[in-house]
């Protein structure tokens, strides 16, 4: 027997892309992301960049055409960002992916795969872009973590669908820490699509900022947060290590 067309249908997609002085990768992004034949809309957000970002997306907008990318503002912070470009998509479901990360050619087909399997949302397995071993050390890490606790982080391209997303009021208004908070929530929906097709995610902040530094960074920052220190002194914690 046939599946009514609601479950065997391929649902539509955005992909909300928030950006902060993402000059120098912003084309490369979205000349990846055109490239998938699944995605009904690409939304990049601005949050106040002070490079060239607006200017080099919207002229890839240009030159792809046919409005399937369109460039917003909306002000700083990464939730308010993607918060942003959620409200101004019609797809059914929201694909969360950051400037520097590369999603699989198979990402629309596994996404519409989890959904006709009912899922609500799920994420994707990462690859780090270094061959150093400490990097593969690194991402099976995150993998294990994240399966393990139904929690994801913003480079493991979140996916949700529009409906869930809207009822749980989309990100919370918060600076750091609001890829944790969301899944926090859409696990009291559903477990999460664990999709074992990997992101390509760049290491350049762990080369910027040192990789053991930046790694302790991290750790800390979750562990305070688990802790229920506020969102302002996490801030502030963060900011001021440059």
């Amino acid at each position: 027997m046939d599946k009514p067309a609601s479950q065997s249908a391929q649902p539509s997609i955005a992909v909300v892309v928030p950006v902060l002085n993402e000059a120098e990768a912003i084309e490369a992004s979205l000349s990846a992301l055109s490239g998938h034949t699944g995605f009904r809309e690409i939304i990049v957000v601005d949050g106040g960049s002070e490079d060239a970002t607006c200017d080099v997306a919207g002229k890839m907008a240009d030159a792809i055409g046919k409005g399937t990318i369109r460039v917003l503002k909306a002000s700083r912070g990464r939730a308010l960002q993607m918060n942003r470009g959620a409200q101004a998509c019609q797809s059914e479901i929201l694909l969360f992916v950051h400037a520097d990360t590369r999603l699989p050619m198979s990402a629309a087909e596994r996404i519409g795969q989890a959904m006709r399997s009912g899922h609500v949302w799920g994420r994707f397995d990462v690859r780090l872009d270094d061959h150093h071993p400490f990097f593969r050390l690194m991402e099976r890490s995150m993998n294990w973590r994240s399966a393990l606790s139904g929690i994801a982080t913003g480079d493991q391209a979140i996916f949700v669908r529009r409906e869930a997303f809207d009822a749980l009021g989309g990100y919370a208004p918060i600076g750091l820490m609001e890829d944790i908070e969301l899944c926090r929530r859409l696990k009291r929906v559903g477990r999460p699509a664990l999709i074992h097709d990997k992101v390509t995610v760049s290491t350049r902040r762990w080369r910027r900022h040192g990789i053991a530094r930046t790694v302790l960074l991290m750790w800390v920052l979750r562990l305070l947060y688990w802790f229920g220190v506020s969102d302002d002194r996490l801030v502030r914690r963060y900011r001021s290590t440059g």
